[in-house]
């Protein structure tokens, strides 16, 4: 099985927001597939950590580089990055959230949102998805939210952005499986990493282990466009989008927000 896979998406693979939760997850599952591992993140010392933890356990090849998903330059960066180097898969797992009614963020912060989560993956598909289409194989791994699949108050441009991620992949998953290389949209709810445990929400559904959403995600690769990761949350998503009006959805999802995190809030 790692033969085939390792043939189809090697010999490398970048990973991009690696440092920590389902980053680093993908990156520890893909080399024990056999893959040799590009890491990049804004946190140059988690990832050193763990690009040793990775070759002293799986003995794979593993760079990393300390990089600012949002930067105007990516596509320049990138080109530095994987010169001389076959990038065969590439899991966009970076994205930047902040919660909270929608006049109290930041306007940088908001665009900063639209800088990591629709720009990045944009570049990073445009500028390695065409040595993929010409070697006529590979794979791109979009990390996207179930957040995306309707208005969400107190994340109105995160679940914005989220929507952009899971159409993107969807359209380039039609254009490019012509030409040998699949590409996925995962779309995940409450996953238990260090951002999410950070957050402090309160209450809530039982969020998912990262090895478990990151197993379903590389089982799912080259079957289908998108996938919504866990058995609970393709319930809740079939009642939310099909069972439920559109309007009753948001309002839901805006009252389970705002319950999870109103009483994080500093006092104004």
């Amino acid at each position: 099985m790692n033969e085939k896979f390792c043939a189809r998406y090697g010999p490398w693979a970048l990973v991009a927001g690696a440092s920590a939760g389902l980053g680093a997850e993908f990156a520890r599952q893909l080399a024990a597939r056999g893959l040799d591992l590009l890491l990049v993140a804004r946190r140059g010392e988690q990832l050193e950590r763990l690009a040793e933890e990775i070759r002293s356990e799986f003995g794979t090849e593993v760079r990393f580089a300390s990089l600012d998903l949002a930067i105007p330059q990516l596509s320049d960066e990138l080109r530095k990055l994987t010169a001389g180097i076959e990038i065969g898969l590439v899991v966009y797992n970076a994205a930047f959230s902040t919660i909270g009614p929608f006049m109290e963020q930041k306007l940088d912060d908001k665009l900063r949102i639209l800088d990591v989560n629709c720009r990045g993956p944009l570049v990073v598909a445009h500028e390695l998805g065409r040595a993929m289409l010409d070697r006529g194989r590979g794979g791109i791994l979009i990390m996207s939210s179930l957040a995306g699949f309707q208005g969400s108050p107190w994340v109105a441009t995160y679940a914005a952005s989220k929507a952009y991620d899971t159409v993107l992949a969807e359209g380039l998953w039609a254009e490019f499986r012509e030409h040998g290389v699949d590409v996925l949209a995962c779309c995940a709810g409450a996953t238990r990493t260090p951002n999410f445990e950070q957050s402090q929400p309160r209450g809530g559904p039982k969020p998912m282990e990262p090895r478990d959403v990151v197993a379903e995600a590389l089982a799912a690769l080259g079957r289908r466009p998108s996938l919504v990761a866990g058995r609970f949350n393709r319930i809740a998503c079939f009642v939310m989008g099909r069972l439920l009006p559109r309007r009753s959805a948001i309002r839901m999802i805006g009252a389970s927000t705002r319950s999870m995190y109103r009483a994080n809030r500093p006092p104004r």
